[in-house]
């Protein structure tokens, strides 16, 4: 069987690296900063400015400002770093933390970019100008940009970050220069991408052949498709997807310890997902790109068997499993939870892959993910999260629900602002969440055409026709299921406006002429200079069943859960202000689900009946959004 499916393998690579047929992207991304937040996305990202998102280098100064991409580049004997984490029932090995800062420092840098940007934080702003010109210093002469000595980079036989360390930078540069169209900032990452594209050939290298040990860091790394992918959409030099392509296949022909993208791994129909949650879900994206890149039928099919399996590892609520690694499992609400890093990627990878195909489904997925694993992992009145995190929530004190692991002391069921004694990587990811769902919340079919492809508090500028036009999208959705967009034109302009219709709408009202096609409703008029549209979403509570029959309540785009009063218990403390968070259940109550719940929507809160577990009594509770929420039930037997 494995001589099969390796030949199979060998001949789509082959048929892969031979067909040039690019697929066309369906939908084309605005440029970074044209989409900027208002409402109460807004208010969140400044209080997370003002907390842990803006000031992770003041709580982990020794990881935010290691000078690993300068004099402290990695050299051959260089030494395994003390993050200042446990290592509990880590079996990795030591060298990971090698290259691990790069991660850390990159990830929060690409977040506390965007999200000053969008804000307009003139002091952050120009916290970030002396970080670019910092980081740019570090360039060689030959383009290299990195964490490795000259004798060490593109040699390496085991673990290393080498192309992870410049996925995760070049991400945040990549945002800076499009936002402010600094040509050397774009003439550097040129000559870096480059240097990556010199020094591992195309078809010539073998860039993922390190060896049969862990490879996290090495498997991460496939990811540095985000830049290739940016960098052909920039300059529609297909040199970068062609490049993209040939790490795929590289990636998936050579051995990994994360292995679920590897297309033998794919396409055996008796394989389960097992790999480190965010390492699987992150991969979805070098394989679509790929797929697209190379227009090839069999990385299609492959895509839609990845994206099935990726559903089956989902909750209802866009928490996919990432506790840390998938197992072979499937979603539970209760026993298996998610990581805040497995959130990010997995959100980042439907927003590549809703732009890539235009499906409506795909923005239902990053709007589920973000709307309510991802706030649901907030804590809602402290600037912290949660690293790992279960739908049903009933203690955070450090282990899943009280759960003891063999051989391991588990404290990532917690709030923190860094979660330091883990890893510094879920709340960097936390910072980049926001601006990314909402860099594609608008997109463009055509020049004649705008879509609203995410709903959101938003203000777009743009152009149609080569005519600027101002939209601002007022809303307090999801919270709230009414619209109105108020548009400002250069001048009259005629145009088809596109506004995404989730599955969940029931009917639509609204004064504007309008068609529903491929799930949006299109408004094809001529816009005045100031104009607007108008319209409201009716719904209903809904019942939603998983795959082991537990239901689930929600209204318009909202899962709903029975908070659980809970006593607040503080750990480490960073700073003033900065600690970590524990909650432990005031009382233990479950409840059940009975036929006559006579659900009904009221003031923001389904109020319904459900069966006291306790008491087997039937009992009048209310439910509130799942992102309001610390410990919680949102599933019911």
């Amino acid at each position: 069987m494995k001589k099969v499916f390796l030949f199979y393998f060998i001949a789509v690579s082959v048929s892969v690296m031979s067909q040039s047929v690019a697929l066309k992207e369906k939908l084309q991304p605005l440029p970074f900063g044209a989409i900027k937040p208002s409402g109460w996305i807004k208010e969140q990202m400044q209080k997370d400015m003002a907390g842990f998102v803006g000031n992770l280098d003041q709580l982990v100064p020794s990881l935010i400002n290691d000078p690993i991409y300068g004099e402290g580049r990695l050299q051959k004997h260089s030494k395994a770093k003390d993050l200042g984490n446990l290592k509990s029932g880590d079996t990795e090995g030591d060298e990971q933390y090698k290259w691990w800062n790069s991660e850390t420092q990159s990830n929060w840098w690409d977040g506390y970019i965007r999200n000053a940007l969008l804000l307009n934080d003139t002091k952050a702003i120009e916290k970030i100008k002396k970080y670019i010109d910092r980081i740019l210093a570090t360039q060689d002469a030959d383009g290299y940009l990195g964490i490795y000595d000259k004798e060490l980079r593109y040699h390496f036989n085991a673990e290393n970050g080498e192309l992870w360390s410049k996925a995760t930078l070049y991400r945040g540069l990549l945002a800076y220069y499009e936002y402010t169209q600094d040509q050397k900032v774009w003439n550097a990452l040129l000559k870096a991408v480059d240097n990556v594209m010199l020094n591992y050939p195309i078809n010539q290298s073998d860039p993922f052949n390190v060896g049969n040990g862990f490879s996290g860091g090495v498997a991460h790394g496939l990811t540095f498709t985000d830049v290739l992918d940016r960098m052909y959409q920039l300059t529609g030099n297909k040199k970068y997807w062609d490049y993209a392509s040939f790490l795929f296949l590289n990636f998936s022909n050579n051995y990994s310890s994360e292995k679920d993208v590897q297309l033998k791994n794919i396409f055996d129909a008796a394989y389960k997902l097992q790999s480190h949650g965010a390492h699987t879900y992150e991969h979805m994206r070098p394989l679509t790109v790929t797929a697209y890149s190379t227009g090839n039928t069999e990385l299609q099919k492959a895509l839609e068997i990845y994206l099935n399996r990726i559903k089956n590892a989902t909750t209802l609520t866009g928490g996919a499993i990432g506790d840390e690694w998938i197992a072979g499992r499937s979603a539970n609400s209760t026993t298996v939870g998610y990581e805040y890093c497995s959130l990010q990627e997995l959100m980042n990878s439907y927003t590549v892959l809703l732009q890539k195909t235009g499906n409506y489904i795909n923005a239902e997925a990053v709007e589920n993910i973000f709307y309510n694993a991802a706030q649901g992992s907030r804590d809602p009145d402290h600037s912290c999260i949660a690293y790992l995190k279960t739908d049903n929530s009933y203690e955070m004190m450090g282990t899943k629900n009280g759960e003891v692991e063999a051989g391991r002391n588990q404290t990532r069921y917690k709030y923190s602002p860094a979660h330091q004694d883990v890893a510094v990587c879920c709340n960097p990811n936390a910072g980049r969440i926001t601006p990314y769902f909402i860099q594609s919340s608008w997109m463009k079919e055509t020049d004649t055409s705008l879509a609203a492809t995410l709903l959101a508090p938003t203000v777009v500028n743009t152009t149609v026709k080569n005519i600027s036009l101002k939209i601002e999208e007022i809303t307090q959705y999801p919270y709230q299921n009414n619209f109105t967009y108020k548009i400002i034109a250069e001048k009259n302009v005629r145009f088809l406006f596109k506004i995404r219709k989730p599955d969940w709408v029931q009917s639509i009202r609204t004064k504007e002429k309008y068609s529903i096609e491929d799930g949006y409703i299109l408004i094809n008029r001529t816009f005045k200079t100031n104009d607007q549209v108008a319209l409201e979403f009716v719904t209903d509570v809904a019942i939603r069943e998983d795959i082991n029959h537990e239901k689930f309540f929600t209204y318009g785009a909202l899962f709903f859960a029975k908070s659980i009063a809970a006593t607040e218990q503080k750990g480490k403390i960073y700073a003033p202000n900065f600690e970590d968070l524990m909650y432990a259940p005031k009382e233990k109550v479950h409840y059940a689900f009975i036929v006559d719940h006579q659900a009904k929507f009221v003031n923001g809160k389904i109020l319904l009946q459900l069966k006291n577990e306790n008491t087997n009594k039937i009992e009048k509770i209310e439910l509130i959004p799942l992102s309001k929420t610390i410990l919680r039930q949102v599933s019911f037997k």
